[in-house]
């Protein structure tokens, strides 16, 4: 069963005196345990659909399933508690609490799962801390990290709620190149190693390139659809020109 479908799903928002489409029609599943990467340029709707698949917003039409439960319509809180339980984030910018050290950020979601002790959540913090390599780190603050340390940081704060699924908005735009390199090794690891299913949002090659699922959107709406199979890439779905990414 997927882990997350999405179904004829479209988005309008309201800018002004306009009605702008960001998404029109979009269906996809999302296998357990798939590294996937949904591509396309700015304005694409690659985000939005990401916000989607992670209950931060709502479709205008169509369908979301996490996990086998519908959640279109649901209620905020309703919403939050999928987040919660199911759903783990990695955004560019980090998005940690300055005021906080990395274990004490690594933490926070935890404290919405009230079934969990003050001793089970340490517990779970080292652990994680320990898988991204920041176990000596974790009383560390935000600023006094590195750019890679920082997304590490997020990394943790992403498993430590066991999340079936994590999405990644632009996970290494804000990186140098071998910092980046290094977090794709460390997700690719988590992914193949601990099951974790990991959907990118990104235009990043190197991040497609280490992909096994390709998504490529423009103008709010899927052109490709793509599984690497032997190291080639197999479209099952293709609309896009002959000219755009001839090296996929």
């Amino acid at each position: 069963m997927p882990i997350i479908r999405v179904e004829d799903v479209s988005k309008t928002y309201r800018l002004g005196e306009q009605n702008v489409t960001a998404l029109e029609g979009v269906s996809l599943t999302v296998e357990p345990g798939v590294f996937m990467a949904i591509a396309g340029p700015s304005g694409s709707g690659k985000s939005t659909l990401l916000n989607i698949m992670g209950c931060i917003d709502t479709p205008s039409k169509g369908r979301v399933e996490i996990d086998g439960k519908d959640v279109s319509g649901q209620t905020p809180d309703a919403l939050a508690e999928v987040r919660a339980r199911t759903i783990g984030f990695i955004f560019q910018t980090f998005n940690l609490l300055p005021v906080l050290s990395a274990e004490e950020n690594v933490e926070y979601p935890l404290l919405q799962l009230p079934e969990l002790s003050r001793a089970e959540r340490r517990e779970r913090v080292a652990h994680y801390l320990a898988m991204v390599g920041l176990s000596r780190y974790a009383r560390h603050r935000p600023n006094q990290l590195s750019g890679g340390q920082r997304q590490r940081v997020a990394i943790a704060r992403a498993l430590v709620t066991h999340s079936r699924v994590v999405l990644a908005d632009e996970p290494t735009a804000n990186l140098d190149r071998r910092t980046g390199e290094s977090i794709l090794n460390l997700m690719r690891d988590i992914n193949q190693n601990a099951g974790t299913t990991f959907v990118f949002s990104t235009h990043d090659k190197r991040v497609m390139n280490r992909a096994d699922r390709l998504v490529r959107m423009e103008d709010g709406q899927i052109t490709a659809l793509g599984m690497k199979r032997d190291g080639n890439w197999i479209f099952v779905q293709d609309r896009r020109k002959p000219e755009d990414d001839p090296e996929i």
